[in-house]
């Protein structure tokens, strides 16, 4: 009601659907009592997301290093096309993706769920079972649970266990 909007169409927004106008965003500050600098800069909404945190980096290996972002933020990104409010970045450090990726920028929506049929053959951000963090391309493998995790430069590395998956939504150099 503060906003001047129904329901369906702030869900609208949320999801990422429709973009609501500046005097929109506005409203939403006036009515949750933030500065519209907060929602420009966090994502209040899908369509308001204009820069997303970088958590970490991606080294030798492959394997990304990751920070606590509520206790220390590396930078911040432009937001590439479609992000969220849980989209995050990583940056690629070294060769490990292949050399011309170097100082990249890997984004990827931070919902670390089980993989599912649509990660399968898909570049993705995964977490093992060890705390490993890692950028591979996910293939089946024969146990239920474990998968090949393919890399571009470094050998398929084989049945591992994955316990978290979340898609590469893009890719952008820094």
């Amino acid at each position: 009601k503060l906003v001047n909007q129904a329901q369906t169409t702030i869900s609208s927004w949320e999801r990422g659907r429709t973009e609501p106008t500046r005097e929109d965003v506005e409203r939403v500050a006036t009515a949750l009592d933030v500065p519209l600098s907060q929602l420009e800069q966090t994502g209040g909404t899908a369509a308001s997301v204009q820069t997303v945190p970088v958590v970490g980096y991606v080294g030798a290996g492959a394997q990304a290093h990751f920070y606590d972002v509520g206790e220390q933020e590396l930078d911040r990104v432009p937001a590439p096309e479609g992000s969220t409010a849980s989209t995050v970045s990583v940056e690629v450090r070294g060769v490990s993706l292949g050399p011309l990726f170097e100082h990249w920028l890997v984004y990827y929506d931070e919902i670390r769920r089980p993989v599912t049929e649509d990660l399968i053959g898909r570049l993705c951000v995964v977490g093992l079972p060890d705390g490993r963090i890692l950028v591979k391309r996910l293939r089946r493998a024969r146990s239920p649970g474990f998968y090949h995790l393919e890399s571009n430069t470094e050998p398929t590395m084989p049945d591992e266990e994955v316990v978290w998956a979340a898609r590469v939504r893009n890719m952008t150099p820094r």
